[in-house]
Order: C-alpha cells, then structure tokens, then sequence
C-alpha cells in the first residue's frame, strides 16, 4: 500500500507516552501491514509480514525492557477483512480469507505469531 515501515517509531512513541501523567498502561490496538499476499496449494507464505511483525515487535519490547508501560499488543488484523478505502484487495491479516468461499488458512505469519505468543 506504500505506506512507511519504520520499527523505531513505535519505539519512540511508546517511550514518550509512557512519560504522560495518568496512563495507567498503554495497549497497541491495531498494528500490521498489507502485502500482496496468495493463496499457493493451499499455503500462503507471506515473509515480508513475518519481518514486519518481528521487527515492531522487537521495538515494542525494546520499549517494555526500558520502562515503557505497554501491557498489550494486538495484530491488525487477525483475518483478511473490507477495508473502508480499498475494499477486499489490501490483505491485512495473519489468516488468510477467500471471499467467495469463506475458507480460511493460517498464513506463515500466522503460525509464527503463535510461535512467539508461546515462547
């Protein structure tokens, strides 16, 4: 979607709203990326997502280890969904949707998420 992928802004942003009176804790409700992602015998394997997630991810926590007070993080978006500017093509999510159908699949980041979520 061309947007910025920049890890050390939410490093940075986590690290100066933490400095706010009054927030008790910070939760990150919506964080992720669209790429072109394709459903391949019955697999879709979308790396540059895995990399995206990892890297915020390691920001995130960079920022929780210093002191941040993050006590949540959540993926946008958890499936593929309708996106208000641009409909059904933008695929934001770790598991895959076919719109006709309604079948999903876990992509490799999805998997990978649940790795990390147990480790």
């Amino acid at each position: 979607m061309n947007w910025e992928v920049y890890p050390e802004g939410i490093y940075h942003l986590l690290h100066k709203y933490s400095q706010y009176k009054n927030i008790p804790k910070i939760l990150i409700t919506e964080n992720g990326a669209a790429f072109a992602d394709e459903l391949k015998d019955g697999q879709v394997h979308d790396p540059l997502r895995v990399d995206f997630l990892q890297r915020y991810l390691q920001q995130v926590l960079r920022a929780r280890q210093e002191g941040a007070n993050v006590s949540g993080y959540f993926v946008w978006s958890f499936v593929d969904n309708f996106e208000w500017a641009e409909g059904y093509d933008p695929r934001f999510g770790i598991v895959h949707v076919d719109f006709e159908t309604q079948q999903r699949t876990i992509k490799s980041s999805g998997y990978w998420y649940k790795q990390f979520l147990e480790g």
